[in-house]
């Protein structure tokens, strides 16, 4: 028996016609619910941080920390496993742009409806006013654009190129889309065969590269056929033929892997450069300081050290991506126009408490400080700072993290 996919935009009535689905085929349903938790169960990586590579926004540490990429990564090998050990399965939702197009036992389905369709849709089942109802299509829609970009290098999610049926539901009518996907589910073109069945098993040991590289820090494109392993480097590094022979041994390793083969994809000679993750330094600081020319230093200084960082010169701006985004330390200062130091550090702990707060300040008193390490700062340093006490500052703080972490 074959499998089926299902990619829908928001109001497009695709809970009911995958029900529909299901109850005519016998399917079982898998969501991306669950394969986000067998991804966090098999990575260690929290359900909420893998959700997140499902939306269009890419947090401001991303180059340093690849949290995004090693979510797909995981992803990947959860929905390979999936694969490989079931038929008779409905992916529906953004998962089920995750295998690749040469599974041929796979219908992959695309439900679509016109703009007007859907919003008719939003006001009839939940009431939505027009307004809102479009900005929630519109959110949805460019999440599922960046989503299927980052799987497929397409920009339009609803390319027909990459689906055997585009369903477009209004003009067909639930009942009539449900009966036609499942009439295709039995079409012998993507009935299970040796070659397809073959071709899982590539991707499940593309996807076990894949993330046994992701633990190393490493993000490549990784393809796999019959046990030979292709590697594509498709960013700019200084000694390539050291990051192939370290990549070529990490990956000879894997078990199911007879050869590897290193190369440079066309983004190699643009001018994004590759970064190896460190994992015993931390990726993810946020500098807060209203003295523009210090902070931006210190940010290239630290980056020298492989500690990714993001600036903001205010409180409010720190807050703000705060609540936005997921640094794991920041280094404060205390005497800011707005909202000082103070208070953004007792807010930071009130909702973020996770987050570690190193104080950097050049006009801090003993009372200051005594504050802030009541408040709950990892730290209090003084300006001027040598270099290396806060880099281990930054190490013993990022340490703490990993071991709250496990």
């Amino acid at each position: 028996m074959s499998v089926i996919t299902v990619f829908n935009g928001l109001f497009c009535e695709a809970g009911v016609v995958v029900k529909r689905v299901l109850d005519a085929t016998g399917y079982r349903l898998v969501t991306d619910q669950e394969i986000v938790a067998d991804a966090a169960e098999l990575s260690g990586m929290a359900e909420d941080k893998i959700t997140r590579a499902f939306q269009a926004g890419t947090s401001v540490f991303n180059k340093f920390s690849h949290e995004k990429e090693r979510s797909v990564a995981w992803l990947r090998l959860a929905m390979a496993q999936k694969l490989l050990n079931a038929d008779n399965l409905l992916f529906s939702g953004f998962a089920s742009q995750l295998p690749p197009a040469h599974i041929g036992h796979i219908l992959r389905v695309c439900l679509i409806a016109g703009i007007k369709d859907r919003l008719a849709l939003a006001e009839k089942e939940e009431g939505y006013a027009e307004k809102h109802a479009h900005k929630l299509i519109h959110k949805d829609d460019e999440d599922r654009a960046a989503w299927v970009n980052t799987l497929k290098g397409v920009d339009d999610p609803w390319n027909d190129e990459l689906y055997d049926m585009v369903v477009p539901v209004p003009k067909v009518g639930v009942e009539k889309a449900a009966d036609l996907i499942a009439e295709q589910a039995g079409n012998e073109a993507v009935r299970v065969r040796h070659s397809s069945r073959d071709a899982v098993e590539d991707f499940l040991l593309s996807a076990r590269v894949e993330t046994v590289l992701a633990n190393e820090g490493h993000n490549v494109n990784v393809a796999a056929d019959n046990g030979k392993v292709k590697l594509t480097i498709n960013k700019n590094v200084l000694m390539l033929e050291r990051l192939e022979r370290e990549l070529a041994d990490i990956v000879g390793k894997v078990e199911g892997v007879r050869s590897v083969e290193t190369g440079v994809g066309k983004q190699f000679h643009q001018t994004d450069i590759y970064r190896k993750v460190d994992f015993e330094v931390p990726s993810k600081v946020l500098l807060v300081d209203d003295e523009r020319e210090f902070v931006q230093t210190l940010s290239e200084r630290l980056m020298l050290r492989d500690m990714g960082s993001a600036v903001v010169y205010d409180g409010e701006s720190a807050l703000n991506l705060v609540e936005e985004d997921e640094p794991e330390v920041m280094i404060l200062d205390l005497k800011m126009p707005g909202i000082d130091g103070i208070e953004v550090l007792r807010r930071v702990k009130q909702s973020r408490p996770e987050i570690e707060v190193i104080i950097l300040t050049g006009h801090g008193s003993e009372e200051d400080r005594e504050v802030c390490m009541e408040l709950g700062a990892f730290a209090y340093l003084h300006k001027p700072v040598d270099i290396d006490v806060l880099s281990k500052t930054l190490k013993e703080a990022n340490e703490k993290i990993r071991r709250v972490n496990g």
